[in-house]
């Protein structure tokens, strides 16, 4: 019959265009893994050029991900998806948010290595310290781009113990800041402060991404404290 001919059709048009979205998504998180691995860099080793293409092409990460939002925003005007379907559009769209909010900090990152060039961004007492936040952002950016593209819930798990790693280092900057033998200017004080922040709210944008595809894998929805 031609109206099943055509509903299948459609469905087969709409799977398309959902595998076209999980596309997109994967290229974004690859375009903010390449971000933080030149941001990490150009601020660990404190080297402008570097930093400068890291703000030059975040407009990239900004461009795909609103043509992502339009795309899933087409979808969900033309094809009122329910159920499963629905909730894959509308993650899409939240994931493409957190994933632009990613590049963000890494593009704030790298603004702190070219605004204190030719000198490096936080005292030597801690450089030790944020080599090892931007290892793990690195690796938790990489490990999205393999959760994004595979939906192994493992990998989920796997960056939410990253985070944790993270969350201790950045804890452990504050404490030294704070500390009685601290012996930073005020503006060492604030970039390390700042710096850190970028840092740790980069992972947790990476956590709350691995929730949601957690969530698209399983049904089960993890609480935010979780």
């Amino acid at each position: 019959m031609p109206v099943t001919k055509g509903s299948h059709t459609m469905r087969e048009v709409f799977q398309q265009e959902l595998r076209e979205v999980q596309e997109r998504l994967v290229e974004i998180a690859d375009l903010v893994a390449l971000s933080i691995e030149h941001a990490t860099r150009a601020f660990n080793e404190s080297n402008v050029a570097l930093a400068e293409t890291v703000i030059a092409d975040d407009h990239k990460i900004d461009a795909a991900a609103q043509q992502l939002d339009e795309l899933a925003i087409n979808i969900l005007a033309r094809q009122q998806p329910v159920a499963r379907d629905l909730r894959i559009v509308v993650s899409a769209l939240r994931i493409s948010a957190s994933l632009e909010r990613m590049g963000d900090m890494s593009e704030h990152i790298a603004q702190l290595a070219r605004y204190r060039f030719p000198d490096k961004v936080v005292p030597k007492s801690l450089r030790p310290t944020f080599a090892s936040m931007g290892e793990l952002d690195v690796e938790i950016a990489r490990k999205l781009v393999d959760l994004l593209r595979t939906e192994d819930v493992q990998i989920a798990e796997d960056i939410r113990n990253e985070d944790d790693k993270v969350d201790a280092l950045h804890l452990s900057v504050f404490d030294k800041v704070l500390g009685a033998t601290w012996k930073g200017e005020a503006i060492d004080t604030v970039d390390a402060t700042l710096a850190s922040r970028y840092h740790e709210r980069f992972a947790d944008h990476a956590v709350s991404i691995a929730k949601k595809v957690q969530y698209l894998a399983t049904g089960d929805w993890i609480p935010a404290d979780a």
